[in-house]
């Protein structure tokens, strides 16, 4: 688990949480549960036409190809037995669906290393928030009354550096950075230093927000992956990929490159609060089998939120707050 749970996660605090989601998530639920609805509403029983008409809307809302079949043949197995008759029977399966997608990637408390230095790499191409991010999560486990040490990798981007130094000083988070230019793997191996001399709980790494296209830049994540593993035993513990909601489709297809070079463990998404492409949590889940550990559905330290699959899902289809 990546972070502790508060105790003081109220029914409350909870219900906040909700009714926060659903503001931010009016345009995806938009784009997926209104339509998925307004092809059911004009129908007083479901059939094959119904079915054919839902799979396409399904298609068309950002869910993908992987997704789109898995929920048609729960929902066709389902009608073939009779148990799916009305139109709420098949949004309930719909729903069921995708929330099972979701449910069974979360990490458990028995995956969390036992390493006395957690080692966080983050990555992500640019403009995806990545860097903020990593302020924002400094902030949160500093909160936490742990010790945090952020290593300013990303070390061809001054300004970069920069943000990143306003945000260990507004956390309490130590900073270690170089020059302009200098290797990131150089950097990387100064801060592990650092950390281990200075006593430090989480190490997290701001990585060059990489073209997913470029196979040499993914290879120097792949190297700082393996002088990470040399410096701190297991390291890295964590690699967490940040996509940009907006980017729909375009962010599975950079999760698939990221997979294949970086062994991603978990999965930020911000800007949900500003996009109808939200279904790209679903695809990204099903294909890849990538846990969401955060969401980002605003500008400000508490708009990034640990990801409840529930509150998630709830927020898309519920008018009312759940019990």
């Amino acid at each position: 688990m990546l972070f502790r749970r508060s105790s003081k996660d109220t029914p409350e605090k909870k219900a906040g949480l909700f009714e926060r989601m659903k503001k931010a998530l009016v345009a995806t639920k938009e784009n997926l549960v209104s339509k998925i609805e307004s092809v059911l509403a004009s129908r007083s029983a479901i059939d094959d036409e119904a079915l054919d008409e839902l799979e396409g809307t399904l298609l068309q809302a950002d869910l993908g190809v992987q997704v789109t079949e898995r929920i048609m043949n729960a929902i066709r197995q389902q009608y073939k037995k009779q148990l799916i008759q009305t139109p709420d029977d098949a949004k309930m399966e719909i729903r069921k669906q995708l929330l099972s997608i979701l449910t069974p990637k979360i990490l458990s408390d028995s995956q969390e290393s036992e390493s006395a230095i957690q080692v966080w790499m983050v990555v992500g191409v640019n403009g995806t928030g990545k860097t903020t991010t990593i302020g924002k999560l400094a902030a949160r486990i500093s909160g936490e009354g742990r010790k945090v040490l952020v290593c300013a990798a990303d070390t061809f981007r001054p300004a970069a550096i920069e943000q990143l130094a306003v945000w260990a000083e507004r956390s309490g988070a130590e900073l270690i950075k170089s020059k302009t230019g200098m290797d990131p793997s150089a950097v990387l191996h100064d801060a592990l230093s650092a950390a281990v001399a200075r006593g430090s709980d989480v190490v997290i790494i701001d990585t060059a927000g990489r073209l997913h296209t470029k196979s040499n830049l993914m290879q120097e994540l792949d190297k700082m992956r393996r002088v990470a593993g040399r410096k701190i035993p297991g390291a890295p513990h964590e690699v967490l990929l940040v996509v940009d909601a907006t980017t729909g489709q375009n962010g599975l297809s950079q999760a698939r490159e990221f997979m294949k070079f970086t062994g991603i463990t978990g999965l930020i998404v911000t800007k949900l609060d500003g996009t109808a492409k939200g279904g790209i949590l679903f695809s990204i889940s099903q294909e890849l089998g990538i846990p969401v550990q955060f969401i980002g559905i605003g500008e400000s330290l508490e708009d990034l939120v640990e990801f409840s699959p529930e509150v998630f899902v709830d927020s898309l289809f519920s008018e009312q707050r759940p019990n």
